[in-house]
Formats: structure tokens, sequence, C-alpha cells
């Protein structure tokens, strides 16, 4: 499913951050007195009465043309409109209408999309001031106040009624996520991999604006390859478009069956933000491929491959279950293996093993070592069922599951994955009270 996004849109100073803080609950955004404090943008994701969102927190709309930052931020406000699915046009309550008000108003108005105009700083429900902001034309002014709370509840049910319905996707086709830094090659990758020049390639980082859904048939089994933007961090997003970028990245990784982080292997070893795209995919139970691109401007012996892949598994041990590919999209060099290498994380994603094999497998790892016992608790596991596929989850019921230490559920998926690899796939262990109560 594609998660829609909600922006968060008003000039600055007006609590848009405050209320993107009430939304989410904690402080990700940058709160402050001192108007045009949100430079860039902040988003994460939302959910509300079972719907889930993506909200983001733009910079404020300003009124002097001539400043170099209110230009940034009509320019990002611009791009928001593009990119979101609805509006919430916050006004603040205790100014009135403001001439830049009517100008936003105009701005999303011609956009054709849904607006839920936000009165903030609404503190005393008595106050009918605020009806004045009918004037704008951007509907029903709905009064909250992000400081203290007021109303946020009814907002969050307004906005849950005005998302988009969900569209689902193409079950039968494999979706594949290609993500990555920006300039590491991805769309020279698809390229070769396609046979044809059908995405926009450059030497400038972040040509890639869109993500791009390209089919491709192999053996029968139809793919959709998403060439995505690249994925910087958020600190360092300062640009409106290459922000949303960011976001349909996300959201690409979120709508995929399989990730293929591709890496530049002229960098010599693992990024930091390669490492976080790699934790994003896997913590969201996605299949995962490394690409070492540009592997043929590498100087190199037998054991390079070994000692790159070593490398990546100091810093994240997760990646010893995740295959790497090393190529050249320049060349061609192995690009078309990669086909085979997504057939076998996509065929493991759906192993599935009978639970008598999980209870033999636990009774195994049990012989070899118990899980340690509390202070006046024993602690037992009494038996295993895999629960479901793609990630493969497997299911453990004892007496006290949450007393069950985490080097032992380490060593119960070290365990497992020695007979069941599920190669390039997380798998995910639950623990649950052998009476049925689900534990930590």
């Amino acid at each position: 499913m594609s998660v829609p996004v909600v922006a968060l849109i008003g000039r600055p100073n007006v609590g848009k951050s405050a209320l993107f803080n009430r939304i989410i609950g904690d402080d990700e955004a940058i709160v402050s007195d001192e108007a045009g404090t949100t430079r860039d943008r902040h988003f994460t994701k939302a959910e509300w009465n079972g719907r889930a969102f993506w909200l983001v927190d733009t910079g404020g709309l300003a009124d002097d043309p001539h400043l170099p930052m209110d230009l940034e931020i009509r320019r990002q406000v611009s791009t928001a409109i593009e990119e979101a699915d609805l509006f919430l046009f916050v006004v603040d309550t205790l100014v009135g209408v403001h001439p830049s008000d009517s100008r936003i108003a105009e701005m999303l108005r011609t956009s054709g999309k849904p607006i839920l105009l936000v009165a903030n700083k609404v503190d005393d429900p008595s106050r009918t001031d605020y009806f004045e902001f009918y004037r704008l034309g951007a509907g029903d002014p709905f009064p909250v106040s992000a400081q203290n709370g007021k109303n946020s509840g009814d907002l969050l049910d307004a906005v849950v009624e005005r998302l988009p319905e969900s569209i689902p996707e193409d079950e039968e086709s494999l979706r594949v996520a290609v993500v990555g830094r920006p300039n590491v090659g991805k769309s020279s990758f698809v390229n070769r991999l396609l046979g044809e020049d059908r995405l926009v390639v450059s030497d400038v980082a972040g040509t890639t604006r869109d993500a791009i859904d390209t089919p491709l048939t192999y053996h029968g089994r139809k793919m959709i390859f998403v060439d995505t933007a690249g994925l910087r961090r958020q600190t360092r997003i300062e640009d409106g478009v290459e922000f949303y970028s960011s976001l349909r990245a996300r959201r690409a990784i979120e709508r995929s069956n399989i990730c293929i982080l591709v890496i530049d292997a002229t960098e010599g070893e693992f990024h930091h933000q390669d490492l976080k795209i790699a934790h994003l995919a896997w913590e969201d139970g996605k299949g995962l491929i490394v690409i070492v691109n540009k592997w043929d401007l590498v100087e190199k012996d037998d054991k390079a491959t070994h000692k790159f892949e070593k490398k990546a598994w100091e810093k994240a041990p997760f990646l010893k279950h995740v295959p790497f590919l090393f190529t050249s999209a320049l060349t061609g060099q192995r690009v078309s293996k990669i086909l085979d290498v997504i057939q076998l994380v996509d065929d493991q994603s759906k192993v599935r093993i009978s639970t008598s094999q999980v209870n033999e497998r636990l009774a195994e790892l049990l012989a070899r070592r118990q899980p340690n016992q509390a202070a006046g608790r024993e602690v037992k596991l009494n038996y295993a069922t895999q629960v479901s596929i793609a990630p493969p989850t497997i299911a453990f019921f004892g007496n006290h599951p949450e007393l069950v230490e985490e080097h032992y559920i380490r060593f119960l998926h070290n365990g497992f994955r020695e007979t069941y690899p599920f190669t390039g796939n997380p798998l995910v262990i639950l623990m649950r009270r052998k009476s049925g109560g689900a534990a930590a």
C-alpha cells in the first residue's frame, strides 16, 4: 500500500512545528518563538485510528520575496503542493488573517487537493474570533491549540477522514527498490540491467528526483524496479525537491518486497549513510541485496571481495546474511547476475518450516544451551512455530518470555540461521507466553 503524505503548510511562527510535535508525540521538529526556525523539512510516519500517513513539517512562507531564505521557503512550499495528498494549512488566531495567509490559500486552492484549515492557538474554546479565517476560502477553520493539545484528537479524526483511499499494489509482481546515496550509480545500474537508457543518468549527484517504476519479466516472473533518488542524512537536506526525493525513497522501501542497496566501491567500505539505509530496509522486514558498484575502478587482489564484506559485517553483523554482488554498471560486469540473486532472496523470504522441524531444531539448540535462569524463577522454552513469511517469523513459547535475555535470543536466531539461512531476509524472533499472551 502507498501511504499518503500530509503536509503542514503556513507562514512562519504560526505553530506548525508545535503541531507536528503534538501529532507525533515528541520533540523531533524544532520549536522556537523565533520566526522561521524550521529551515528544512522534517517527516515521520504517523498513525491514527488504524490509518498510517507520512507527516511533513515544512518551512514557513514569509513575506519578503527578496530574502534568499524566503525564496527558498516559497519553493519548498510549492514542492509540498506537488507532493502532498492533504494539506494542513495552519494559521495564527492571535494575529488574525495575514496577507501571506491569503496568498498561501490561493496557492493551495489551485492545487485541487484537500485542505484542512487549522486555526492554531485557540486555548479558550469560547473564542469565536477565528471565524474571520472563513474569508480565506479554504474551508471551515478547525480550532486547536498545538501548545496544550486542545482538539488535537478531533483534528486527527478529520485528517483521517480526508485521506485518500489506499491503492493496493500489484501483489503478483515482485517490487524491487533500488536505493542508495546520491551518485553511486543506481540509474546506470538499472539502465544496464534493462539494456536501454530509460532513466536519466548524470554526474551530478541527485539527478533522479522521482521514484521511477520500470517493469521487467525474468523466467516468467514479473518484477518492477523502482529507481529512487539518493537518501541523504535529513540534517543535510536543504533543498525542497531533494527533501521530497528522500521521502519518495523511504516510501519506495516501504512499498517494496526487496531492496537493492547500491554503494560505491571506490570509497573502500560502507559509508554511515549506507548502513542507515540498510537498517531501514532490514527493520522494515524487506529482503536486501548489496550491490558494490564501480568495482572495475578498484585496485584489488583475490581476497578483495571478502575483505570488503568483512568490513561491512564488522559495522553491521546482520549483513552476514545479505548477498553481496560486486559489479560495474559501466562495463556490465556481473550486472545480469542480480536477477538470479533477486529470485533467490524472494524464494528465501517464502520458506516455511514445518512446526515439527522448528521444534526439532529448538530441541537441538536447547540441548546445546539453556536460557539463563532468573533469580528464584526457572525460565523454560516449551515449543516454537513459524507464524509468518516475508519476513520469516518464528514465535517461541515459554513460561517467562520477558526474562529471556537478548543474547539468548541472538543465540536462537543464529542457531536457526545455521539450518535455515533465509538468505537476504531478516528473521524475526517473537517471545510469547505459553498461555497465549504476547510478551516482548
